[in-house]
């Protein structure tokens, strides 16, 4: 059984908790001594120490982010697949993305994946769809992979995205040149897609990762 907290020790590890949560990394001495008004970080790695002996915490030397919060079994998915504690991020997976539909609507939802926020922020609204089709399967995507999706990046010239090009989804390389919009397969079977003026075009965000379960 772990050792109880002093009231100080246990206010740094809410902060470190949250601080992974938002951020996907821990935090540094100087970012924990600048939120509890700690001068030194020999001050800081006082009650790193504390935390470390009564087990909360593994620190690793000489590390600038090498803090890791050791977590009891309440931390992991009970077998009912809920999640009890901050440390995993539950993201959403859309089933289908119906054109004028709010994307994370109830009825789109199909499930959920759980993704590690060292991976994707939780800041971020990510949410998974489920690919269709082969036309990506140059840069690794196939059908059947969840796409891990960040609605706040729209992506830059290159990038790979999820698009709404008038009432059908799909996932293309961005190419933004001279002002033309090109969606750009990746597989050698398929011709670039230009969007026109008189399609109804949007950007529903930037790929960040993919899940394949391998059977």
């Amino acid at each position: 059984m772990k050792k109880k907290l002093t009231d100080r020790q246990n206010e740094i590890l809410i902060f470190i908790k949250e601080f992974v949560r938002e951020n996907g990394y821990p935090p540094t001495l100087r970012e924990i001594g600048k939120r509890f008004q700690i001068s030194s970080t020999f001050g800081v790695k006082r009650h790193l120490d504390a935390l470390e002996k009564k087990g909360y915490l593994n620190v690793v030397s000489n590390a600038s982010r090498g803090i890791c919060v050791i977590r009891d079994e309440e931390d992991y998915p009970d077998i009912s697949g809920n999640i009890k504690n901050e440390f995993f991020n539950k993201i959403p997976i859309v089933g289908r993305v119906a054109a004028g539909s709010p994307i994370l609507a109830m009825e789109n939802i199909d499930g959920s994946v759980i993704i590690d926020p060292s991976f994707i922020k939780k800041a971020e609204d990510a949410f998974a769809l489920r690919v269709q089709g082969d036309s990506m399967i140059n840069v690794g995507i196939f059908e059947g992979d969840l796409v891990i999706v960040s609605p706040n990046d729209k992506g830059k010239n290159g990038d790979i995205i999820v698009a709404m090009l008038d009432d059908e989804v799909t996932v293309k390389s961005l190419e933004l040149k001279n002002g033309n919009i090109r969606l750009i397969p990746k597989n050698d079977n398929y011709q670039p897609i230009a969007v026109e003026k008189n399609n109804n075009f949007s950007v529903i965000g930037k790929v960040k990762g993919v899940v394949r379960w391998l059977n």
